[in-house]
């Protein structure tokens, strides 16, 4: 199955790729993997994500998802803690998105893990080619503890470190759009980076909010000096071009980044080695 895929496009990111399945693959958890998108579909070029399926025994579910960030730091090498991704989909399982570097750049892979007494579904919506299946008969059945393990991590808050990871995120993936060209989809991304920027500083200095998205910033964040100071960093951060640019983006994550550390200084201090990397790999592009 795997050399179905090869046959139809050989990008640089293959050989990651390879090495995903294997490392993946080889939990007993696992059941099956497929892979969707432009590389399944045959349209990758080397800016291309590598999005996996990942169907794991419903009995073995939390625990898999609970070791994911473990396996992708170790085995693969990932940057980040996986960002629980909020802009896939809701369709039975949950969705996470890993920076790993592979040849000198750094690739994005996106992986959706789902029970798989959901997995038919999860099929049908994507499309997805099969490239490993696990011997043997799928264990289990799901259960109200997999769905509620699913619809409680969909709707925990995040906290700051986590929205941090998804700023660093999402500004890789606002390079990849500003190099495609991608103006729409760059403005759509920037906005998230505001709104990921906007909650983090929520999360860290008004945690127990009752107010909904942007109302009430200033009341609530601006009656300390820590405070006021994150507001103006905000500002500077929403007044930058809509539609940016490598140097828009740069000015953006150094503000953002400034942002974080006045707000949430652990967080930073807990990525800083990965944030250091980020920023090298960032450059490369």
């Amino acid at each position: 199955m795997l050399d179905d895929v090869a046959a139809v496009n050989l990008p640089r990111q293959f050989g990651l790729l390879q090495k995903a399945i294997g490392v993946i693959s080889r939990s007993q958890a696992v059941h099956s993997l497929h892979v969707r998108g432009s590389l399944a579909a045959g349209t990758a070029d080397r800016l291309s994500d590598l999005d996996f399926i990942v169907a794991v025994h419903d009995p073995n579910f939390g625990p898999f998802v609970r070791i994911i960030d473990t396996l992708m730091s170790t085995e693969l090498g990932a940057l980040l803690p996986g960002w629980r991704d909020t802009i896939v989909a809701r369709m039975g399982g949950l969705g996470y998105v890993f920076l790993v570097p592979h040849e000198g750049a750094l690739h994005q892979i996106d992986l959706y893990a789902v029970p798989v007494s959901r997995l038919d579904t999860v099929l049908a919506r994507t499309k997805a080619m099969p490239v490993y299946q696990a011997e043997g008969e799928h264990r289990g059945r799901s259960s109200q503890q997999v769905d509620w393990l699913i619809n409680s991590t969909l709707d925990r808050p995040c906290t700051a470190q986590e929205l941090l990871v998804e700023i660093l995120v999402l500004g890789h993936m606002i390079d990849k759009r500003i190099a495609r060209g991608q103006r729409y989809v760059a403005y759509a991304e920037m906005f998230a980076l505001h709104t990921a920027a906007k909650n983090l500083i929520k999360t860290a200095l008004a945690p127990g909010s009752p107010f909904y998205g942007w109302y009430h910033l200033v009341e609530e964040v601006g009656a300390t000096p820590i405070g006021r100071q994150c507001l103006a960093d905000l500002d500077r951060l929403i007044s930058g071009q809509p539609i940016p640019d490598a140097y828009d983006l740069t000015a953006a994550l150094t503000i953002t980044l400034e942002l974080a550390e006045r707000a949430a200084p652990e967080a930073v201090a807990a990525l800083r080695p990965a944030i250091t990397a980020y920023w090298h790999y960032l450059e490369q592009m």
